[in-house]
């Protein structure tokens, strides 16, 4: 189903997306968070989680996403069979949110990480908040206390930055300090408003 009003908002891990959208967000701008309901959903399929992986990647009120986030990013097919599993119900919760945000007619954003990736969902434009991959790596480093390897396997699970960057609707620059990222919000802003104002929405 077409979302005639949605903007999706990706990008890479560790990029700043959550404070791109802190800004978004002063500025009037709803957001679906897909990260959010994937975490409420793998809690809810805790039990079916466990006898995919094993008990460990359980904890006392849910599921232990560090736990799990070592061995799906350690193995493509495991994360398959994970995705398999959460994707059709983070789409489905996703959907029924997008209906009540469709009916306010002004753009709003739906946070998908998989955007490009999984090609799920019908939204024709785009918003990527972009940093280099070098400086992907150290700030998961830095905000995981991963090692390098471990960031870089994570990091390499998904599209690469560059290339969701030529793929974008919108870029979102936050290679620089808070204030540089603000200003980009404020400047992607006027320009959503305007896009959307022009095509008659």
């Amino acid at each position: 189903m077409k979302l005639k009003y949605a903007i999706a908002l990706t990008g890479g891990i560790a990029v700043g997306k959550s404070s791109a959208m802190s800004f978004m967000s002063m500025y009037g701008f709803r957001c679906i968070d897909a990260d959010k309901i994937a975490h409420d959903i793998l809690d809810e399929q805790r039990d079916k989680i466990a006898s995919m992986f094993g008990n460990e990647v359980l904890s006392t009120n849910g599921v232990n996403r560090a736990e799990l986030g070592k061995i799906v990013f350690a193995d493509a097919n495991k994360r398959k069979d994970l995705e398999s599993l959460l994707h059709p119900l983070i789409y489905d919760k996703i959907m029924a949110l997008a209906q009540v945000e469709e009916k306010r007619k002004f753009p709003y954003f739906i946070d998908i990480p998989l955007f490009f990736e999984n090609e799920r969902y019908d939204i024709d434009k785009s918003l990527v908040v972009y940093a280099p991959k070098d400086l992907q790596i150290q700030r998961l480093m830095k905000r995981n206390s991963l090692s390098y390897e471990d960031a870089m396997q994570r990091i390499n699970s998904q599209m690469d930055i560059e290339e969701k960057k030529l793929k974008a609707t919108y870029i979102i620059d936050n290679t620089k300090d808070i204030k540089h990222l603000q200003n980009e919000c404020e400047k992607v802003r006027g320009i959503i408003l305007e896009d959307f104002k022009e095509g008659g929405i």
